[in-house]
């Protein structure tokens, strides 16, 4: 006999919730560490005040001015440490050393390279060569694209001296130019570590970092949804979804009950494909195959993802018809691809 899709998800997440909501306050109970490195004025705290969106980090660049490695936080997310470091051509010996010492343990390493100076010269190419020694996890930033030509020479030219081993982005630290690009690419790296939550919560627009998730959530509940077994979806699915959903109240700092993420799965089953039990609708019927289970599950979960974040970010009640009009739209969409 199938059961009621409501008693499913209530079944399940009364085994589910609590170690979900566990394993997200994990990740934000950890240390993160990213180490800023490049010689002086080549605009790394600026870049992180614009990245975090406050004024966190000094942008003074006068060499010397930085005698120690000194980490910028902010208040409530103590445990995030942006790591500025002394420039690479600064004229105290010591720093050079300090500085190594803290890449060894840090989750991302941004390497700044100055697109208007003299790109990679022979001390940063020696001091590059260090620091990929002690970590690998290096994003190399060449800023300042705004006051220089040929950047696609640029880039191409560190990317020979680096082996092609590691992103070069290309971003203006002063204008803004191509940060989200930078952004994505930091908590790509940091996603593999489990930390990605806790560098999106740095930020003061959170959009990016949301976006990934709920594209990365879709993909994944399709090749659930497309399961060939029937039921062998509601558990992962349910799973996948309740994440998601923890993971953005997180994010946007908003309270989450059990009863509140079970009604907005169960909400939004209702409003995407109906009172129509779930399971049976995808798994039973004659001619109901896997592909529609799996469009149906990616879409479904596109929709309750956009719809979430859309109401954290505007601090209003979820919509739940316009989460069934982002079902329709997403369902059209994957049909067609």
């Amino acid at each position: 006999m199938v059961r009621n899709f409501e008693d499913e998800v209530n079944k399940v997440m009364d085994s589910m919730f609590e170690n979900e909501m566990k394993k997200v306050n994990d990740m934000l109970d950890q240390e993160l560490l990213i180490s800023l490195i490049g010689e002086v004025n080549a605009g790394k705290s600026s870049t992180i005040n614009k990245i975090i969106g406050k004024d966190i980090a000094s942008t003074n660049p006068m060499p010397g001015e930085t005698v120690s490695v000194d980490p910028y936080n902010l208040q409530g997310l103590e445990n995030i440490k942006f790591m500025d470091t002394p420039g690479l051509n600064d004229p105290n010996d010591e720093n050079p050393k300090k500085t190594l010492e803290f890449v060894q343990n840090s989750d991302v390493v941004l390497f700044f390279l100055n697109a208007a100076g003299t790109v990679f010269s022979e001390s940063e190419k020696e001091k590059f060569t260090s620091i990929e020694k002690q970590n690998k996890d290096i994003l190399i930033v060449l800023n300042k694209i705004d006051a220089a030509e040929g950047i696609p020479s640029i880039i191409q030219f560190v990317k020979n001296h680096t082996g092609n081993k590691y992103k070069v982005i290309p971003i203006s630290s002063k204008t803004g130019e191509n940060l989200e690009n930078l952004k994505k690419e930091i908590l790509f790296l940091l996603e593999k570590k489990g930390k990605d939550l806790l560098f999106a919560k740095s930020m003061k627009e959170k959009s990016a970092a949301a976006n990934r998730w709920i594209i990365g959530s879709g993909v994944s509940a399709g090749v659930i949804g497309a399961s060939p077994i029937p039921g062998s979806d509601v558990i992962p699915l349910t799973s996948l979804q309740v994440g998601l959903i923890i993971k953005l109240s997180k994010l946007y700092d908003k309270p989450l009950s059990k009863k509140a993420a079970r009604d907005m799965i169960v909400i939004t089953a209702t409003q995407t494909i109906g009172h129509t039990i779930y399971r049976q609708a995808l798994k039973f019927i004659p001619g109901a195959g896997s592909v529609i289970g799996g469009t149906v599950a990616s879409a479904m979960t596109l929709a309750l993802g956009y719809g979430v974040k859309y109401a954290y970010e505007n601090n209003i009640d979820i919509d739940y018809d316009m989460i069934g009009d982002l079902f329709e739209k997403y369902k059209t969409r994957e049909k067609k691809a």
